[in-house]
Parts: C-alpha cells; structure tokens; sequence
C-alpha cells in the first residue's frame, strides 16, 4: 500500500500529464475506490464502469487536489463516491436494484486499519454516541447513498420525521466535533 505522500507525489505528477504516474498510481488506489463505488452500487457491472469515469475525472482533475486541503485518499475517495450516487440515481439504474448482485447491508464495513485516523475516530466516538436507530439512519444515508425520500421509505418512517431525525442527528455530530 502506498503512503499519502507518494499519492501526492504520483498525483501531482499526473496534473502534468505524467502517464507512467497515472499507471503507478491506479494499483495502488483501485481497490480503494472500487470499495467505494461497489458499497454505494452493489453491483459489480456498474461499478467497473464508474471506476473508469473516476479514473479518467482524477485525470482530468489532477491539477485541482490540493493536498493542503485533503489527503490525495480523501479527495479521490469524494470524487468516486460522487460518481456513484451520480449513476444510482439515474432512473435506469435504480430499476434494476431489484435484485442486486452482492448482498445489502446495513454495516458499512470496516475500514483497514492505515485508515483510522484520529479524526475518524473522534468521528465514530460521537456516532457512537448517537441512538442507534439514529448511528443506523446516517449510515444508511451516507454509504447506502439514499436520498432522503428513499431513507424514509427503507426506514417507513414520514419524511418530515426523517428530514428532522437527520438535522437533529447531524447538529449533534457537528457539536460534539467541534467540543
């Protein structure tokens, strides 16, 4: 596994056109990203095709990361994730999660332990904290990449109880991040 400096270094030499960079830096993201795109998917054709779209945006975009900002992870992670939700909510996508190819569920998976960082941590301590039909809502909400209207529905609860539940719930994580 590479370390966030040499993505950094392999994405700033991408942002000048360096295709050698670009061929290091696909093995040693891909499988990452492909996480990403296959939890949000659950389907193993799409997600092949939206990795390529992210592959060729980070391309694209590469001159854009700023690593004062995001970790080289962290930015290709929010492009990727972005991709997904784009592709889920296209009518001719969600028709056919009907019967998608690897199973639902709502654990959003454990992270590999170079990963955790002190602020995911601090992160998970305040989810945590939070009533677990609550902890199980923002889970959903954020790696199943239900619109809020569909949470609703999965959760068959009002929207406006939903709409609330998710404010309320995320003014509560916000305080307890920033205390």
């Amino acid at each position: 596994m590479s370390t966030a400096v040499e993505i950094t270094g392999l994405l700033s030499a991408v942002a000048k056109g360096d295709a050698a960079a670009f061929e290091r830096l696909y093995p040693a993201t891909c499988a990452k990203l492909y996480g990403v795109v296959l939890r949000i998917l659950r389907r193993h054709d799409l997600a092949a095709e939206v990795l390529e779209e992210v592959y060729l945006q980070i391309w694209r975009t590469a001159d854009e990361f700023d690593p004062a900002v995001f970790s080289p992870t962290v930015w290709m992670v929010a492009i990727a994730r972005r991709r997904a939700i784009d592709r889920v909510r296209q009518p001719e996508t969600t028709a056919s999660d009907a019967e998608p190819e690897i199973e639902e569920s709502d654990d959003p998976g454990a992270v590999p332990p170079p990963e955790i960082t002190d602020e995911l941590k601090r992160l998970l301590t305040c989810i945590g904290r939070l009533d677990p039909n609550r902890q199980r809502m923002l889970l959903l909400a954020y790696y199943g990449a239900f619109s809020r209207q569909q949470l609703a529905v999965k959760l068959e609860i009002p929207d406006d109880l939903c709409k609330a539940t998710l404010r309320s719930s995320l003014s509560e994580l916000e305080q307890c991040l920033t205390s």
